[in-house]
Order: structure tokens, then sequence, then C-alpha cells
């Protein structure tokens, strides 16, 4: 071999290594942007571990997943939404008004300050029923002011919010002792949610789980859930492809609506009573907990078991910080600061496919 011919296999030579280089650096880059926040999060968890060791307990995951359960739920109406490119800031407050509506229908006959004295043991499907009518109805109202109206999800969903948050704070204060929370319910409503079919397990985790492989199958399986990441991703392309836009994202919205509802209906026999404040923020945990678990603000991008873990951990670091003793103050600015550092990820990760 000549001396030009090892030259000339050197500096290929040593191009092919800085190549590799270099791709291996963007590797690096992907992967820290990938999995940034679920270090940073995974570091304030083993802190809260290792600030109280008591934390270990098994009831105490159990709280946690119980927590997880109706907060879930919401987010799984929520993730949807956000696939679609939008959002939903009326989630809670719907939640609310549903978990109102279910509660003073299912108090204690022998409650001297009962809502209905006159209504008697009703069949819980009644309520339930109410609760997940009452979600669809709003889930369709924010649905025909994104789809048909053309109104950007935020602000017709922040309509929506107020709307829906006064008519919470009429209906609680029109019981005959004002606006006093709405409480003393059913002993077979609260066994519905924090009973134990399986043993230490309450009954809110398994139907947590049946609801989420529910919309698991819709996502994954039907017309529907294909429509709608088609949508989130490119509405022009999908309504070229013949895919009927306004009714797909009016049949998301409406089952949005059906999972507020029944968000609703649990989180009242969970808590154990219902005030003007039930569901105050829980859509931004919601929003957080799709971030989080990879749901893409950009479209067209989600999983299921990705909301189950983004809620789950959230869920975690919220019981933590009450368990040892941060100030709820403190609390809103880390929430705040998962917010913005998961949507920047979320943008960053957009920039770089672009």
């Amino acid at each position: 071999m000549s001396k030009k011919e090892q030259a000339n296999l050197a500096t290929s030579g040593s191009k092919a290594g800085i190549i590799d280089k270099v791709k291996l650096r963007e590797k690096r880059k992907e992967l820290m942007l990938n999995y940034a926040l679920y270090f940073i999060l995974g570091i304030m968890i083993l802190g809260i571990i290792l600030y109280d060791t008591s934390f270990l307990k098994w009831q105490n995951f159990i709280n946690i997943l119980s927590q997880a359960s109706t907060r879930g739920i919401l987010a799984l109406g929520v993730a949807g939404l956000i696939v679609l490119q939008g959002t939903d800031l009326s989630a809670g407050r719907i939640m609310g008004l549903t978990a109102a509506i279910a509660a003073s229908m299912l108090q204690k006959p022998e409650f001297a300050a009962r809502m209905y004295p006159e209504l008697g043991m009703v069949s819980m499907f009644i309520p339930l029923f109410l609760a997940l009518a009452v979600g669809a109805l709003f889930g369709l109202f924010n649905g025909i002011g994104v789809a048909v109206l053309k109104l950007h999800a935020f602000i017709a969903t922040l309509g929506t919010q107020l709307i829906v948050f006064g008519l919470v704070q009429i209906y609680i204060s029109s019981q005959k002792g004002g606006a006093q929370p709405i409480g003393t319910l059913q002993d077979r409503y609260r066994t519905l949610a924090i009973g134990e079919v399986i043993p230490k397990v309450p009954n809110l985790i398994p139907i947590f789980i049946i609801t989420a492989l529910v919309l698991w199958v819709v996502w994954n399986k039907t017309t529907l859930g294909k429509n709608m990441f088609a949508i989130g991703g490119n509405p022009e392309a999908a309504a070229v492809s013949g895919v009927n836009v306004v009714k797909n994202i009016l049949f998301v919205y409406l089952i949005s609506g059906l999972l507020y509802g029944l968000a609703g209906f649990f989180e009242a026999a969970r808590v154990g009573s219902v005030n003007i404040g039930t569901g105050f923020n829980f859509e931004l945990d919601a929003i957080s907990a799709c971030v989080v678990g990879g749901v893409s603000f950009s479209g067209g991008v989600g999983t299921i078991p990705g909301v189950i873990i983004g809620t789950i951990i959230l869920t975690f670091i919220n019981y933590g910080l009450n368990y040892i003793g941060v100030s709820p103050y403190y609390q809103y600015i880390v929430r705040g600061l998962i917010i913005i550092v998961a949507v920047a990820i979320d943008v960053r990760k957009y920039i770089a496919k672009k």
C-alpha cells in the first residue's frame, strides 16, 4: 500500500471516528431529553423516602393508588384532547359538579339536613347515570365550541370552567343550610369506592384499571382512536384522507365528559363529602400527568400506560410532600415547575423532530 493510500485510509478513518462521536453525542442528548423529567421526579421521590423512611408502608402506597384512581380517570379524559392538540381547563369543575349531584342523591335517609329529604333510597345507577350525563353534556358543549365554532380549546374550556363553577356554587348553596358541604353519604355508596372485593385493595384501583383498559381499546383498536391520532398529527391531512374531523372531535370530547362524570361520582364516594372546592385545580394535575406520561401538546402522540404512569408519579409526589409536612404553598410552586419543565421538554422534542 502506498503512502498516499495509507494517508487516505487514515483520513477516512478519522472522519468515521468523528461521525461516530457526533452520533453518540446526539444519542446522549436525545436520551437526556427523553428522560430528564423522569430523572428529576425520581430524585424528588427518592428524597421524600430518604427524608422519612416510614413513608415506605403498604397503606401509603394504597392511599396513593386510591388518590391516583379518580385523578387518573380524569387524566384519561384530558389525554384524548391533548392528542387532538387541545386541552381542557374545565375538567376539574365538571368533576366537582357531577360529584355534587351524585353525593346529594346518596345522602343517608336519616340525615336531618339531607338535600332531597323526599327522595328515599334510590338505586345508585340513577346518580351514576346523571353524573355521566351531565359530564357528557359539558364535554359535548366544549366539543361544539372547538369543532363547530372553531374556538381555541383554551378559550372554549376556560369559559365552560367559569360556567360550571357558577353552577356548582348555585347547586351547593341551594341547600336549606346554605353553602355547606354535601356529606353524610350512604355506606353502600362509600363502600363502592373504598370497599375491598380484592383484600387490602380498594375498589377504586381495579375500577381505574378497567377504565384504562377500555380506553386503551378505544385508542388502539377502533376507528375513532386511529382518527383521533390522525387529526392530532395533521388535521388537514386527516380531512383530505376522508376523516370527518368535526364528528370525531365531538366524539372525543363526549368521551372526555363521560370520564369526568365517572371520576366525579367516585371522588365523592372516596372523600365522603363534596364542597365548592371539589375538583379545584384537578385539571392542572391531569394535564401535568398527561405531559409527564408522554402525551405531546404537539398532537398525535400519547399512550394510555404513559398517562397511568404520569398520574401515579405525580400523585406519589403530592402525597409524599404532604406526608413529610411540606407547606401547601410550596407544593403549588413544585407543581407549577413540573408543568413548565414537562411542557418545555415536550416542545424541545417537537423542535428536534422538525
